[in-house]
């Protein structure tokens, strides 16, 4: 992979410097066939953006470093890479607080300081490209740095956590094992030493965090990373059942170029419609997803999910029906239980946060 041509430029009168062989602007430019202009500019470079301790002797008629200990503060990047790490900032700008983005940031100074002349400018590469998210649950920028710290410390964490379900606050003592950016949303993967099991926890719900000086064994990776892979969304448990998704030709457009899980499946339906099956543990997210796109989409299974969705269309047909919005004035019926998947029971012991 190729790097910048300047930071080659610079890398050699470090070394030619470093070694008391008292570079100048004729042999850099011979030795990478640039003007002498343009040497001398790397030199200038060198001296004033990097600080490098460098005189010029005139009786050699070359440079030194006054300071044998110097180290030059490069990072080795291509093009490509630094256009990545800009790129990265855009789309983790709102992450954490801004703590993400500022750190990339304070990064790309320091590579840019050394890098102006690869074809773009941090300006114009943060006018090309940004990020839209909406509905994500941001995370306060200490209750992140704390979790990572700990995270790669394999430290102990402390913290209170809300459950939306019930509104309750808990208090929990975890081991994080990893973190998952879910929709815009960091989400901690950890061992719950109160519930002994693994749990999903979102950091937007953490409060009060923070880290024991014990340290935690990581435990083995193939007993965490099923739950990011094994069933669609978040909601894990020990079982995962097939659902099988019917679109619509029209839909069926859009739907072919999405990825929704990695062991999805795909079959194409005379008229140019489509079936898409995956594996779920529980369907509440599941079926936020469906609804999404009304009559576009129908259930062929299980035949459990189906009714569900029947009976969450016969809930909103009441709400949205003639004269319904008179039932209450919020038209949500206050009888109704949270959506649940009643065909697995034991999908909460697994489900983010509980």
């Amino acid at each position: 992979m190729p790097t910048f041509p300047q930071f080659e430029r610079l890398m050699w009168l470090h070394g030619q410097a470093k070694n008391s062989r008292q570079p100048n602007a004729s042999r850099l430019a011979a030795q990478f066939e640039v003007s002498t202009k343009t040497a001398q500019r790397d030199i200038n470079c060198l001296r004033d953006r990097f600080n490098a301790p460098l005189e010029y002797d005139p009786g050699r008629k070359g440079y030194f470093y006054t300071d044998d200990l110097y180290e030059l503060p490069c990072l080795p990047a291509s093009q490509q890479e630094v256009l990545c790490l800009l790129t990265a900032r855009r789309l983790l700008e709102q992450a954490a607080g801004g703590y993400i983005s500022r750190e990339l940031e304070s990064l790309r100074e320091k590579i840019f300081a050394g890098a102006r002349r690869i074809g773009f400018t941090p300006e114009h590469a943060e006018q090309a490209f940004s990020a839209v998210w909406s509905g994500f649950s941001p995370a306060q920028e200490e209750i992140f740095r704390r979790t990572a710290w700990a995270l790669l410390r394999h430290r102990l964490i402390l913290f209170d956590y809300r459950s939306p379900q019930t509104d309750e606050v808990t208090h929990r003592t975890a081991e994080p094992h990893h973190l998952l950016h879910y929709n815009a949303s960091w989400v901690l993967i950890a061992w719950c030493r109160n519930r002994n099991g693994w749990r999903s926890f979102y950091l937007a719900r953490m409060k009060e965090l923070k880290t024991l000086d014990d340290r935690f064994d990581p435990r083995p990776e193939n007993a965490w990373r099923p739950l990011l892979q094994n069933a669609f969304g978040l909601f894990h448990g020990d079982e995962t059942t097939p659902v099988t998704l019917r679109f619509s030709p029209f839909r069926a457009r859009w739907i072919r170029e999405q990825h929704w899980h990695p062991y999805q499946i795909i079959t194409e339906l005379p008229g140019g419609g489509l079936e898409l099956t995956l594996p779920a543990a529980d369907f509440r997210e599941i079926k936020m997803k469906i609804l999404q796109f009304g009559a576009d989409c129908e259930v062929i299974a299980p035949e459990v999910l189906r009714e569900e969705i029947r009976a969450e269309i016969a809930n909103m047909n009441e709400m949205y029906g003639k004269g319904g919005h008179k039932k209450s004035h919020t038209g949500v019926n206050p009888e109704r239980s949270p959506n649940r998947h009643s065909g697995h029971s034991e999908a909460e012991t697994r489900n983010p946060g509980s």
